[in-house]
This record gives structure tokens, sequence and C-alpha cells, in this order.
């Protein structure tokens, strides 16, 4: 059985995953205006968003009245284009700077 022929050459019965680093942590390229905001011009998806999060919250940039909108500064607007949007939004509005 294979069992058995795992166990006499050394190996054991589990599969061994090969390849990896795909899916939510494989590196993306981003766009020019996206690399000069977050100051790289690769990232996994997940630290994209980080990133972009982090500088909102630096940069205190959501609305006072409504915490989920977004109000961007001069460096944010080529990226989003737009004069405010959600976090919800965000992943959507990133699809064209992302590759």
């Amino acid at each position: 059985s294979d069992a058995r022929r795992q166990a006499a050459s050394g190996g054991s019965a589990k599969k061994k995953r090969k390849g990896g680093g795909g899916g939510f942590q494989a590196e993306v390229q981003l766009s020019q205006p996206l690399a000069a905001l977050l100051g790289t011009e690769r990232l996994p998806r997940t630290q994209v968003v980080k990133g972009l999060w982090d500088y909102i919250k630096k940069h205190d940039l959501q609305d006072p009245k409504n915490r989920m909108r977004i109000l961007p500064d001069a460096r944010m607007k080529p990226v989003f284009g737009k004069d405010a949007f959600t976090g919800f939004s965000m992943m959507k509005l990133l699809k064209g700077h992302l590759s």
C-alpha cells in the first residue's frame, strides 16, 4: 500500500504541499500612483489594504460625522478618483491599480 511505501522510503503518509505564496499572500504589482502612496512597487493585497488604513488613520482622513467614509487627500485622489468613499468599496476602487 501507499502507506507502507511511504514508511519504507522514510517519508510520511501525509501529502506535502507544493508551491505556496498564492492567494491573499501573493504579491501584486501596484500602479504608479498607488506605489507612490505606499512607498513600494509590490505587496500582497492584504498589505495594500493595511497600508492604506495606516495612511488613512495617520492623516485623519475618516469623516468625523461618519467614520465609515474616507475623505482622500491630494496623495490619495489619483488612486481613488473620488471626493469620498467607504472602506467597504476600497478594494473595488483599487482593482485597476493591482496586477
